[in-house]
């Protein structure tokens, strides 16, 4: 299984920075020890308010107890909380490691989509907007705009990782899909993470 972990880490008042720099060290160190036994998938970092400290990472676990004891191994757990979004397959995924290497010039986004048909929406109608979107997205991770495609808990509920050149194309792109007249869409805007294994593996 994958997860989306909201990790927010808040120092206490009072930590000398010697310490705070010792465990971010060995964050960095056992992040990659997690990278390379192919647990921690991806890093980012999401907008953040000044002061703030967040991450959100992708993570592969069997179960939700062996997600935990990963993020319990993880050093900045001692002043972190972690909000776990579990994620199901979605049939038009491209998958992991789809051969589209990230670009300098490229930046990611997550989008989650909160699909809502009209009742009184005629069957062929969704069945063609639905085939249509399987179309796009395959046409877009192609492209090497999709990176990946999720179901979120919820009836109608997806989460996707996307790579455009700004949020305006991000915005054009998600304009595009046939099911678009039908959702809301958020976008989240992601900045590297040092210790993200896609750079690493760079």
């Amino acid at each position: 299984m994958e997860y989306l972990v909201t990790m927010t880490t808040h120092v206490p008042g009072g930590t000398p920075k010697s310490d705070v720099d010792d465990v971010i060290a060995r964050e960095a160190v056992h992040s990659r020890e997690l990278a390379a036994e192919s647990r921690l998938l991806r890093l980012w970092r999401p907008p953040l308010q000044p002061g703030e400290w967040r991450s959100l990472g992708l993570f592969a676990a069997d179960n939700d107890g062996e997600l935990e004891r990963t993020l319990a191994s993880m050093p900045l757990r001692v002043w972190r909380t972690d909000q776990v979004t579990p994620l199901a397959h979605h049939p038009n995924d491209p998958g992991p490691g789809n051969g589209h290497e990230l670009r300098p010039e490229d930046a990611e986004f997550l989008t989650t989509f909160t699909i809502k048909i009209p009742a009184d929406t005629p069957n062929l109608a969704v069945a063609d907007a639905e085939a249509g979107e399987a179309a796009r997205t395959h046409d877009l991770a192609d492209l090497g705009y999709l990176e990946r495609l999720w179901v979120l808990p919820g009836q109608g509920h997806n989460l996707g990782l996307w790579r455009a050149r700004d949020g305006a194309e991000m915005q054009r792109i998600v304009d595009s899909l046939p099911l678009d007249p039908w959702m809301v869409t958020d976008i989240t805007p992601l900045t590297p993470h040092p210790s993200d294994p896609a750079a690493a593996a760079a």
